[in-house]
């Protein structure tokens, strides 16, 4: 099979990619305007996304606030139509996951900078104006701008060796620590970007960090909880990637952006406060076996082949370890069904990766995930 792609194809993709940057150059209208556009998906849990689009719309920065209800099955689109009388709601038929509902809020709008909210986010005053402007602004490579997304409440750190009480919440930073919520504790970051490891992991930059630290404005991925892209863009590379349902489709949508020469930026401006997994939970099996999933399926689609290798025995690891202890079978059974799924339709992945390579205009070498 040949994946070297000659010099015809090779200026084809450089031609796209000129013309792609030429409508982002023309991002700010001549009437010195753009064109917002807010989406914000929800799935049940009405009460959360009336407050994210609430404080939008009352902060007064979009031009068009656009909730989609994935399919909810309770009364979601009644409420949300009764409380939301100034935003468009779509109503889906079925929940095609986050990135179904993203992409129907996106392609129901023709603005110029679409933002995608998480309704379990509450943006403060600013937020959209933030993110649009540094939009604007900076160079016509630059996909995507992604948010400072702070942790809601205030936490505090668990001693070593310290368990927490059965009913109380948990989090783990990067390092392995635990964090509790306390009233006299401290306020954290939950996010300044997307990286992934060299095993292909998927992690928030900065997670659990002091909310004021200073992060690089250079990053691999936005997050798709709070982030602005530009249309010529999307336009340029796709939408998110729907088989994904959820769960690193943003980080799959940045290694398509980063593979065909656009950037992503954090513009520290663009606060959310968001709590943390409210809509799906971490512990969830949705969230535990997409996260295993899609991990691999997105390294098998786009990362240099010792980061795939990696990723697949630290996931047969993982599940096998798991098996030998009471607590944590459950999780090892559905991480293990994860691979199995991904083994299953391997050929598929393969065939998906030949494709991605031949629109590429960016080697994968040459594209830093860990950023």
């Amino acid at each position: 099979m040949r994946l070297v792609r000659g010099p015809r194809v090779r200026r084809r993709c450089r031609h796209r990619l000129r013309q792609a940057l030429h409508r982002g150059a023309r991002l700010t209208l001549h009437d010195g305007g753009t064109r917002t556009a807010v989406v914000v998906v929800n799935w049940n849990r009405a009460d959360l996304t009336t407050r994210a689009a609430r404080a939008v719309l009352d902060d007064g920065t979009a031009d068009r606030v656009i909730v989609v209800d994935n399919g909810s099955t309770d009364d979601s689109v009644a409420v949300l139509r009764r409380a939301l009388p100034d935003a468009t709601v779509l109503a889906l038929d079925t929940n095609g996951g986050f990135a179904a509902g993203a992409n129907a809020g996106v392609r129901h709008s023709d603005a110029d900078v679409v933002v995608l909210l998480n309704n379990d986010a509450e943006p403060a005053p600013g937020f959209v104006a933030a993110l649009r402007d540094h939009l604007v602004a900076a160079p016509a490579d630059v996909a995507a701008v992604t948010g400072r997304i702070v942790l809601a409440g205030r936490w505090t750190r668990l001693p070593a060796g310290t368990a927490a009480g059965s009913d109380q919440r948990v989090l783990r930073d990067h390092d392995g620590r635990l964090w509790v919520p306390s009233a006299d504790g401290e306020t954290r970051l939950n996010s300044t970007g997307v990286r992934l490891d060299r095993d292909g992991n998927g992690m928030d930059r900065d997670w659990f960090a002091p909310a004021d630290r200073v992060a690089a404005p250079a990053v691999f991925g936005f997050s798709g909880g709070a982030a602005a892209l530009r249309r010529a863009a999307l336009e340029d590379v796709g939408p998110l990637d729907e088989s994904l349902f959820m769960y690193y489709e943003d980080a799959e949508l940045a290694w398509r952006l980063h593979r065909r020469g656009w950037r992503v930026e954090y513009v520290a401006d663009a606060v959310v406060v968001h709590d943390h997994s409210a809509s799906s939970g971490v512990q969830s099996e949705l969230f535990l076996f997409r996260n295993a999933r899609n991990r691999l399926v997105v390294a098998l689609w786009h990362a240099p082949w010792p980061t795939v290798l990696r990723a697949a025995a630290r996931t047969l690891a993982r599940g096998l370890r798991g098996l030998t202890g009471g607590s944590t079978r459950r999780e090892a059974r559905l991480v293990l069904a994860a691979l199995a799924d991904v083994v299953r339709h391997l050929p598929a992945h393969l065939a998906h990766r030949v494709r991605q390579s031949r629109v590429a205009s960016v080697p994968r070498r040459a594209v830093d995930p860990g950023a």
